[in-house]
């Protein structure tokens, strides 16, 4: 049910906070554990050995899933980087949160009730190293991190005292390597490092993915399969809108030459696998600095990515490949019997907040939209667990077609509700995973048209009514 502005406030201050202290349990203390969140720009869920990647090399990250759980089923509400990070931050939907690229900067009163600032308030040291990619207003900073690092993409190689360049990728972990080994002892800490990578150099046409020094070579010898949706007929069956889309434009810029594609495909390839180096020099600081037993870490992307599929480069838009990401949650604390498994609930960018409220035993906002995981990767069945889930992009761009929609377990619905007439998109992934066939004009899907048309007229309506 949604919220107003004005009694938003009061809410927060009504059980927003259940503990400033650590649980008892058994009548003893026990220590609340660390949050380590990873975020990484533009990497969709099958870019890593764990998820079955032939080609991609993650053993970091491929260690976190066999320690940990895995959500083979996560997703994004929106694909673009500042509305998703909004939705990290806030456990609210873009329509509710109302910030992407162009907007006023998130409203005080979300900012104040985020992951970070409700953690700070609780005693937790806060921090965050990287891409902050949203705008939390004047204050917003101080009130949600007790160290703030911030490491700009342009250009990736920064160049150092001595002259050298480090890479984006490299100085994060450096920073986060500093915070671990600065933290005060029994402090519980929450350090959010969101990196740039794996984002392509937008400016840079000629080099769109600049890799870590210590990833030199890697996948030269390897020739790149070409996109399995990469059929040309593929892209012809699309609607104008999205053959005239920046979908297509940045594919020119990346995929469009037998050579451009090869060339790219291994540099970004080549990031990926910086980033994971990067993450293993964390966990070793973790364990050197003896944090490694009681620090959850928490592994994400901030949308999915289109590598040529459908003829397409970016994100954006409705399809599997634009809204699946890796998400992949490690507990130390956890029973060995736990380790390496799958799950396949739907698990969404908006939960993330709770969930790390949760495993600090800092009870969550009632007006937060997603909701804790951490049952999840406890290995508890969780009753009346979502089956369905909105999803939209309102960003203002002429070449991003706006669209809302909902995706459930068998059939995905969505509406680009400023073309004339709207256009509407009805897919089946069971029997078209690869949502190759548009159904919302054929006679026999007309009820399970009209179905999820309410249902997104239902979800729509809520968000709205919660701003």
């Amino acid at each position: 049910m949604g919220i107003t502005r004005r009694s938003f406030l009061g809410m927060i201050g009504v059980g927003a906070l259940s503990m400033a202290s650590p649980p008892v349990v058994g009548g003893k203390e026990q220590g609340r554990p660390n949050v380590l969140f990873f975020l990484v720009d533009d990497q969709r869920n099958d870019t890593l050995g764990c998820a079955g990647h032939p080609i991609l090399q993650t053993p970091v990250v491929d260690s976190l899933a066999a320690e940990g759980v895995r959500f083979e089923n996560a997703f994004v509400t929106t694909s673009i980087c500042a509305a998703s990070r909004a939705t990290v931050f806030t456990g609210l939907y873009e329509r509710t949160h109302g910030f992407t690229f162009g907007t006023p900067p998130i409203g005080a009163e979300y900012v104040g009730a985020s992951y970070p600032a409700l953690l700070r308030k609780a005693g937790y040291r806060t921090g965050f190293i990287g891409k902050f990619g949203v705008n939390a207003g004047k204050d917003g900073r101080s009130e949600m991190f007790d160290y703030f690092k911030p490491i700009g993409n342009n250009p990736y190689l920064h160049k150092q005292a001595d002259g050298t360049l480090r890479h984006e990728a490299e100085l994060a972990g450096d920073r986060a390597i500093e915070f671990l080994k600065d933290n005060p002892k029994g402090k519980p800490f929450c350090l959010s490092v969101s990196f740039n990578s794996v984002h392509a150099a937008d400016g840079d046409k000629e080099n769109h993915y600049p890799w870590p020094k210590a990833v030199d070579g890697m996948y030269d010898d390897v020739e790149m399969p070409e996109p399995r949706l990469g059929d040309p007929a593929i892209f012809e069956s699309q609607p104008e809108f999205f053959r005239k889309s920046m979908n297509r434009d940045r594919y020119f810029w990346r995929w469009d030459t037998p050579e451009k594609y090869q060339k790219n495909m291994r540099a970004y390839f080549r990031m990926i696998s910086g980033v994971d180096g990067v993450i293993g020099r964390v966990r070793k600081a973790l364990e050197e600095n003896g944090l490694a037993k009681n620090t959850i870490i928490i592994y994400n992307g901030d949308n999915g990515y289109y590598m040529g599929d459908r003829g397409f480069a970016g994100k954006w838009s409705h399809y599997e490949q634009s809204l699946r990401v890796p998400l992949i949650v490690y507990d130390p604390r956890a029973s060995k019997k736990r380790c390496g498994k799958v799950r396949s609930e739907p698990a969404l960018n908006v939960d993330l907040a709770a969930t790390m409220l949760d495993y600090a035993g800092v009870k969550a906002p009632r007006h937060y939209q997603g909701k804790s995981i951490a049952p999840l990767v406890r290995g508890r069945k969780v009753r009346n667990w979502r089956k369905d889930f909105f999803c939209e992009h309102l960003m203002n761009n002429k070449s991003i077609p706006k669209w809302e929609g909902v995706r459930g377990q068998r059939y995905v619905y969505a509406r680009y509700f400023e073309q004339e007439p709207v256009y509407e998109f009805l897919h089946n992934l069971e029997t078209d995973p690869d949502q190759l066939k548009n159904f919302a004009s054929d006679a026999k899907y007309a009820k399970i048209l009209a179905k999820m048309r309410k249902r997104c007229d239902e979800l729509r309506d809520e968000y709205a009514r919660a701003r």
